[in-house]
């Protein structure tokens, strides 16, 4: 039988997981949104309980990140909390109530964005006062970033602002909802969009024409193959449900009319690679296919045709150790013995590629929620999520933490 569902009310009083989590649910942060309401709110917030707070805005100004610091941080390395603002639309999903307002029924938190990942920020602002209380020896930083649902875009200038202004950290928790399992790699993703600009010409003269269409199917056909010799002779990592790298086209539009032979088409693909592959450097092949082998086959029919490239989305794969040190304390503080690996990207792979950083992933919720009408996060897993932030906060105050750069208490 199940709970009455029920609207969650703005916080009072002091901080709880599930009121912030329903203050945080209301600010519609989809990323092609400003998210200045919640920066503004969570910075407000952040300094009103005695944290240091400094702002990475965006070249628009239309956005910002936060990065947020207790303890020693301007003299000692300490750990990051990281998590993402932006949320994907709701638009147009078969949503049971308004996903900007969260509601709770049996034990579950609905609303966009509960699951990936405000959930996670919640629970880090709701600890905010602990952190502050605890007189920490090892720092704890806040990292909230914008736009990583569009390329994880905004952790790049707050990664490159923290390297500035703290001194290098010694790990980076990513709060992605794995279910509190630990998370040690990820998939890189390389993604662009090329258009061939053909010349169009009645269907019945098709010679004196050159077929945007066909030319942009013979480098889907090449993209196909180079997966497919990947799939069969590449490398594989069996913690991966899917264990190899993958590549395809997605998104195809071109055309206009049975009788005309097309003179624009465009094609979205990517590539998503596992340790062992470059994303970057396998979409940058496929690329070179294009401009290279196409495009002049194109221009011998007219030389004003060619094929145009528009990137999408660029971001590195994590892969850090099982044996590396973060991972040891991310599972003596979630309570695991075991770590996996997942095909979707986060921002781990940045703070371990930009930033010299190790990083795990690991937070409340399921990716199998997550952009999908409904999105809930259970009040359960906020629970667990709190209990491992607590125990890195006395984790942090005991001073073990930093009595070294790289020994971590065990």
């Amino acid at each position: 039988m199940t709970e009455p569902a029920q609207t969650v009310l703005p916080p009072s009083g002091p901080p709880d997981p599930v009121a912030l989590l329903g203050t945080l649910v209301a600010f519609d942060t989809v990323s092609d949104r400003s998210n200045l309401p919640l920066i503004d709110w969570a910075e407000a917030y952040c300094r009103g309980h005695g944290a240091a707070v400094e702002r990475v805005p965006d070249p628009t100004g239309r956005k910002a990140a936060l990065l947020v610091s207790v303890g020693p941080f301007e003299t000692r390395p300490g750990y990051v909390l990281s998590g993402h603002s932006d949320v994907v639309p709701a638009e147009g999903q078969p949503w049971s109530s308004d996903p900007f307002a969260l509601r709770e029924a049996g034990g579950r938190l609905y609303g966009r964005g509960t699951s990936d990942m405000k959930g996670f920020l919640a629970v880090c602002l709701a600890l905010l006062p602990e952190m502050v209380a605890a007189d920490l020896a090892t720092p704890i930083h806040l990292a909230i970033s914008y736009d990583e649902e569009v390329g994880c875009l905004g952790v790049r200038p707050l990664i490159a602002r923290m390297l500035e202004r703290v001194p290098r950290p010694l790990g980076c928790f990513v709060g992605e909802p794995t279910g509190m399992d630990v998370v040690v790699g990820h998939k890189g993703k390389s993604a662009a969009r090329l258009t061939f600009r053909g010349r169009a010409s009645h269907s019945a003269l098709a010679p004196q024409g050159v077929n945007a269409v066909e030319y942009a199917a013979r480098f889907i056909e090449h993209v196909r193959l180079s997966a497919e010799a990947i799939a069969r002779d590449g490398a594989r990592d069996p913690l991966y449900d899917v264990p190899h790298t993958t590549g395809l086209s997605s998104v195809v539009r071109g055309g206009t009319a049975l009788n005309i032979v097309p003179d624009t088409c465009s094609v979205a693909f990517e590539y998503r690679a596992i340790g062992a592959d470059d994303a970057a450097a396998l979409a940058a092949a496929a690329i070179g296919y294009a401009t290279g082998t196409l495009a002049p086959l194109m221009r011998a029919g007219d030389p004003a045709c060619g094929v145009d490239v528009e990137p999408l989305i660029d971001y590195p794969g994590l892969d850090t150790d099982p044996e590396a040190e973060i991972v040891t304390l991310a599972k003596r503080l979630a309570g695991r013995n075991g770590h996996a690996k997942v095909s979707y990207g986060t921002e781990g792979g940045l703070f371990e590629r930009l930033g010299g950083v190790p990083a795990v992933v690991i937070g409340p919720g399921s990716i199998a929620r997550a952009h999908r009408a409904d999105e809930y996060v259970t009040r359960d897993e906020l629970e667990a999520c709190a209990g491992f932030v607590r125990r890195l906060i006395r984790t942090c105050t005991t001073g073990s933490a930093s009595s070294s750069r790289g020994a971590l208490p065990v």
